[in-house]
């Protein structure tokens, strides 16, 4: 995440405030590290501590920390925290050959260090000043970041520092426990139904229609319970070829995932069933709020001529720039289908592993994508998302500033 456009940076203790509010949690035992373009913060990256091995030699890991920054590539310069309570220590338990490492890495390529500081659970300090005069041991009380005027604006404008990916709970129960049961009853009626018609092309563009329609509900709308609905939903996420046309139609609009199961054998002729789906009434009182274009919102210079791959989507290549909007409706309705557990909750917890990822927020991607395999063991799209975050591999959305999502968007003031 970057800043919003009219935020003002007027101290360290803004800076160090700004973090909990990009990440959504307050880090422990991690580097945080930041681009500048001028005077402006740019990119937010989060990597874990190294261990002793690295920090006896800190040049592998410094070029990779400057591999990731070099993403952004209007950066000139660039802010480090770590997050640690014996940073400032001398001897073999500090990060002082870390730091060095670093500042020689980041100033060959190009984004000098021009501060960094050490935070820990009650102080913190700047990591080059020695003097005792104006930065006494073991430095300054942490509250001073969290009493700073940026993070007061941050809250002011909605923001909130939650727990750690780690220590979220596994999933958030929207609905009673009594919902559930019936949902999960619901939804294995529905699949006995779609497990006859995974063939049939009007199945699938009715699939489509039911969740382009929950995608487009206005912003803000509640999202009350809703067996038939749910259990419908959480019944289409198991067909895998109708899971991946969600994902897909949510960043890149509907014609690319119409021309992405088009791209495979998937529908037969034979299967002249006609479509099933929930009665108009269970779908939500506010469906239609927001319009898409005749096909499929069109983004990034996705044309009827040329849709996007589901891979480049996958990978976040193309479009140029996704939905952010639908992305964020869909991470919604994945949150609540997620409730009732089972394989379509483990469906739900992988798309919202996804969209994390997508959004750059590696920790909170890797939590989701643990909990899906928690819920369902060997679940392979779970599997290979969390393959590629914790290779450290960086969403193509994530690192372009001018597609990156923005948790305020655009025209925050």
């Amino acid at each position: 995440m970057t800043p919003p456009e009219h935020l003002t940076i007027r101290s360290p203790e803004d800076v160090l405030g700004f973090i909990p509010h990009s990440l959504g949690y307050w880090p422990s035992a991690s580097l945080v590290a930041m681009t500048l373009q001028g005077k402006r913060l740019g990119a937010t990256l989060r990597l874990d501590l190294p261990g002793p091995d690295v920090l006896a030699q800190p040049a592998a890991f410094a070029r990779t920390v400057c591999s990731y920054l070099e993403a952004d590539r209007n950066a000139d310069g660039s802010l480090l925290a770590l997050f640690t309570n014996n940073g400032w220590l001398a001897g073999p338990d500090g990060y002082g050959s870390l730091l060095a490492g670093l500042q020689w890495a980041l100033d060959g390529a190009g984004m000098p260090v021009r501060d960094a500081w050490y935070v820990g659970t009650e102080y913190w300090r700047d990591a080059f000043c020695a003097d005792p005069a104006c930065c006494p041991f073991p430095g300054r009380p942490v509250q001073e970041i969290r009493d700073s005027t940026l993070n007061a604006e941050m809250v002011y404008r909605g923001s909130s520092v939650g727990p750690s990916p780690q220590d979220q709970p596994a999933a958030v129960l929207p609905g009673s426990s009594l919902h559930c049961a019936a949902v999960l009853e619901a939804e294995a009626a529905w699949l006995a139904q779609l497990d006859l018609r995974r063939g049939s092309r009007a199945q699938f563009d009715a699939v489509l229609g039911l969740w382009d329609a929950q995608l487009n509900r206005p912003p803000g709308e509640a999202w009350l319970p809703e067996v038939e609905r749910d259990g419908f939903l959480r019944a289409t996420l198991l067909v895998p070829r109708w899971r991946d046309a969600v994902l897909m139609m949510a960043a890149a609009g509907r014609a690319a995932a119409e021309a992405g199961a088009g791209q495979s054998p998937t529908f037969r002729e034979e299967c002249r069933l006609e479509p099933v789906a929930p009665p108009a009434g269970s779908l939500g009182a506010g469906i239609g709020g927001k319009a898409a274009p005749a096909g499929g919102p069109v983004h990034g210079g996705v044309t009827e001529a040329g849709v996007p791959r589901y891979g480049d989507v996958l990978m976040g290549i193309q479009p140029a720039v996704p939905d952010w909007e639908r992305l964020d409706a869909l991470d919604s309705i994945f949150l609540q289908l997620a409730a009732s557990g089972g394989r379509a909750g483990a469906a739900s917890l992988t798309g919202r592993g996804w969209i994390a990822w997508c959004r750059g927020r590696g920790s909170f991607s890797a939590a989701y994508l643990a909990q899906a395999l928690d819920v369902e063991p060997g679940y392979r799209l779970a599997e290979l998302l969390l393959e590629l975050v914790r290779r450290g591999t960086i969403c193509g959305w994530a690192a372009r500033k001018e597609a990156a999502w923005q948790k305020f968007g655009p025209d925050a003031a």
